[in-house]
Parts: C-alpha cells; sequence; structure tokens
C-alpha cells in the first residue's frame, strides 16, 4: 500500500493551540541558560538553540497551557516542531512535567498537540529520561481519574509517539501524517512507508481516528465533552428496535436471532446515541467509543453479529477499563455466535483476551448495563455480558452453546437439534425465568 499523499509543514505550536482552543493562558515556565552547551557538552548546541529560538520566537519546543476547547477547559500542551523537530530535552520534560501536575492540581484533561521528532540526541541519555519524566506524570493523571487526547500533528516518532502519543487515552490524527516509533532516517532501507503513516497505524489499531482538517476542532472538543461529563448511574438498555411476540420454541427463538432482516447492533447504537466517537479496533466485527446520551458520555461495546477475534476481544477490554477509569457507564450489546475458534484466533490467544475482558467488565467499578439483541454464543457472549444487569429483545436467544454444537457434543442426531435447543433453555422469557435477565426490553 501507498501512504497517502504527505501534509503541508507542520504547524507552529501556537497555530496548534488557536486551531483547537478558544481563550488560551501559558503556564508559567523557567528558561534554561542559553549559553551553554547542555547536560553533555555537545559542541554547538547552543548555538543550535539560538536559531531555533530566532526562527520560531520560542525557548523551547514544546508549548504548555490552559484553554477552553468547545467549552471545556483543558491543559495543552502543544509541540514547536521547528525548534529543533519538536525534540523532546530536559526543559521540555519539565515543562510537559508541570502541565500534568498543573492538570491534576485542577482536575483537568490534557490534550497534546503532537509534531515531535523525539529524544534530543544534542542531551544525550538525559534527554532519553525525560520519557521516564513525562511517563510518570501521565500514569498519575490516569490514577486521578482524567483523561488524556493525543492530536498527532505530525510528524510523530520516537519517544513523542511511544509517550505522549500512543500512550494517550484517544488517539487522533491528521492525514498523511508520519506516525511510527521509527523516523525516517533510522528505518531499515526498503520497508514500505505505509506502516509509518498514520492511516497504517489506524490499520493495525494504534489511531482511533484520522481526521480531516476542517473536522478536527470540533472532534477534540467533542471527545473531551464525552469523557468528562459522564451519564450517573447505570445507564438504561436500548428499547427494543422492533415488536415482535416471544417466541414460543427454543427453535424459533434461535432461528428469529439469526434471521437477516432483524436489526442489529449498528442500528440501535444509531437510534441510543445522539453522537459517537469510535475507539480503534480491528476486528470490523466489533465496535467501540464513546457516545453521547442526553447530552452525558456512555461507553459501548458493540458485537455486530461475527465471531469475535481475540483483537476484538481486546479492543473491548480497553474500552472497558478506559470508562471505569474516568468513571464512564459502559453499554454492551451482545450479539455473537461465539468467540472465533479458528486456528488463527488460538495462536493470537483467544482464551487469554477473552479472559482480560470478563475481568474487565466482573472488576469494573461503573456500572455496565448489556442488551442481547441477537445471538448470545457461549464464551463469546459472557465475556461481555453483565452479570445481574443484562436485558435481552424478543428477538435474540443466550445459550452456554449453540444447539447444532451441543448435539455435537452430546453425541446425538441432527434431528435432535430442535429438542436440544429446547432443553438448553435459551428463549429470552426463559433467560429472565432463570434469573440469567432482568427483563425482555419493550419496542420503542
Amino acid at each position: 500500500m501507498t501512504a497517502a499523499a504527505a501534509p503541508g509543514p507542520p504547524r507552529s505550536a501556537r497555530d496548534l493551540i488557536a486551531w483547537v482552543a478558544g481563550e488560551f493562558t501559558e503556564l508559567p515556565h523557567r528558561d534554561a541558560d542559553a549559553a551553554t552547551d547542555g547536560p553533555i557538552g555537545w559542541a554547538g548546541y547552543a548555538d543550535s538553540r539560538a536559531r531555533a529560538r530566532k526562527r520560531t520566537g520560542e525557548s523551547e519546543s514544546v508549548v504548555c497551557g490552559i484553554g477552553e476547547v468547545g467549552g471545556t477547559e483543558a491543559v495543552l500542551i502543544a509541540f514547536e516542531f521547528g525548534f529543533l523537530g519538536g525534540s523532546i530535552g530536559r526543559d521540555t520534560g519539565e515543562r510537559g512535567e508541570n502541565a500534568f501536575i498543573t492538570a491534576r492540581d485542577l482536575s483537568l484533561p490534557v490534550v497534546s498537540l503532537i509534531a515531535s521528532g523525539g529524544s534530543r540526541m544534542q542531551e544525550g541519555m538525559h534527554a532519553l529520561t525525560q520519557l521516564q519524566r513525562i511517563a510518570r506524570q501521565m500514569v498519575r493523571l490516569r490514577a486521578a481519574g482524567l483523561p488524556h487526547v493525543a492530536v498527532l500533528a505530525g510528524p510523530v516518532t520516537g519517544g513523542g509517539w511511544a509517550t505522549l502519543g500512543a500512550g494517550a487515552d484517544v488517539r487522533v490524527s491528521l492525514p498523511g501524517v508520519q506516525v511510527g516509533f521509527a523516523g525516517s532516517r533510522v528505518r531499515p532501507e526498503g520497508v514500505d512507508p505505509y506502516a509509518y503513516s498514520a492511516e497504517g497505524q489506524f490499520d493495525v489499531g494504534q489511531v482511533d481516528r484520522i481526521v480531516e482538517p476542517g473536522e478536527l476542532p470540533e472532534v477534540v472538543a467533542r471527545w473531551l465533552s464525552l469523557l468528562t461529563a459522564p451519564a450517573p448511574g447505570p445507564v438504561p438498555p436500548p428499547r427494543a428496535l422492533r415488536a415482535v411476540p416471544p417466541p414460543d420454541s427454543g427453535w424459533e427463538a434461535v432461528q428469529r436471532a439469526r434471521a437477516a432482516d432483524r436489526p442489529r447492533a449498528r442500528a440501535y447504537l444509531e437510534a441510543y446515541f445522539t453522537a459517537r466517537e469510535p475507539l480503534a479496533s480491528t476486528d470490523p466485527g466489533i465496535l467501540c467509543g464513546f457516545g453521547l446520551r442526553d447530552g452525558r458520555g456512555v461507553g459501548y461495546v458493540a458485537q455486530l453479529g461475527t465471531a469475535t477475534s481475540p483483537a476484538g476481544f481486546r479492543a473491548a477490554t480497553r474500552l472497558v477499563r478506559l470508562a471505569d477509569r474516568l468513571s464512564i457507564p459502559v453499554l454492551t450489546l451482545v450479539d455473537t455466535p461465539g468467540a472465533a475458534n479458528d486456528e488463527a484466533a488460538e495462536r493470537d490467544g483467544v482464551g487469554a483476551a477473552i479472559a482480560e475482558t470478563i475481568t474487565a467488565v466482573a472488576g469494573c467499578r461503573t456500572p455496565v448495563t448489556t442488551l442481547l439483541v441477537g445471538e448470545g454464543g457461549s464464551g463469546g457472549a459472557v465475556a461481555l455480558t453483565s452479570a445481574g444487569h443484562t436485558w435481552v429483545t424478543a428477538d435474540s436467544y443466550y445459550a452456554v452453546i449453540a444447539p447444532e454444537k451441543a448435539v455435537s457434543i452430546l453425541k446425538r442426531g441432527p434431528g435432535e437439534v430442535r429438542e436440544t435447543a429446547e432443553q438448553l433453555r435459551l428463549r429470552p422469557r426463559d433467560l429472565v425465568e432463570l434469573g440469567i435477565a432482568r427483563g425482555i426490553v419493550p419496542p420503542g
């Protein structure tokens, strides 16, 4: 594949800030001694910094302050690529550290506007240790339950990607931006540049969304509103999207859940939320993200009727854990014949991936609401089912295993599938009677 056309020259730090924020107040900072050649005495380093200051008007490669993004106050960390390639040195680390501390002290989210080539070579290992310094403050921001949104304005390589970029809760990028750990001058020869682009990182689930420039301010503002204004308490399950009578038999329940014209989870999401922003998932059969419900943020995971892969479970786990940390309630829409069980899934650790999702949902301190909207197949379904907070639609079923597979395990003949479906007690009304579901949702 070929990378998208390269964007124009990286925008200045203050241009980036003005782009996404309204009023902005710069945080106070200490200016280093401009006359020295730095902590390891790199010859000519002072002159390089002096030229960078003259060229950009900035005293370092980062500008930090407090501003409003779509009405949400946030701490902004904006990189100045014109200052030695936006590289991270001791003063950059100090300013970044102070920005995260300020965010914790004021209980504000952080937005990083990144255009950085990584650690500053002219400061040696002193520069590389700034990544640990920044990472420590990122961890403390997480512990405080505050979100961090990264905008990849580019290029974003080396330590800039491996800390502030890839380590953020949400990662959005402008099109065509160079994104990757290896910068263009240190990659192996002959590699496909697409792998080092925002689009390539999106394909493998490391970037959540590619955002056109005109949409960026709105998208960042929406993310902050989703992550800082959670819905109170557990969210109600969606209403059913069609009115059908309860199935009379177990086999009828299975057939109805497998019907091609049954409403799918995507339709439920569209009806339930007024706006949504996605988190990355490389499994096309699962959608994860946050949505606005009555003006408040709700996390969601929705299965789309296919066997869920290990990557799908990992995406779901990321969503649930992030929502838990930010005290945001979660809605799960269950619809899967089961977890993927082919050779590729086993090699990718499907059992461990299911385990992580089950424990994430079970351990979530914020309420998780589940609606079974179609097939509820075995471990693939139970991984996303909230015990005690599960509802079902009239065109769904939930079973320890699909009737056909149960017949195989029990060494019964194919003609006994219907009888076995009845024995499994998988109908919506069975699930309510058994205490598995709290009720059958009415049509809305």
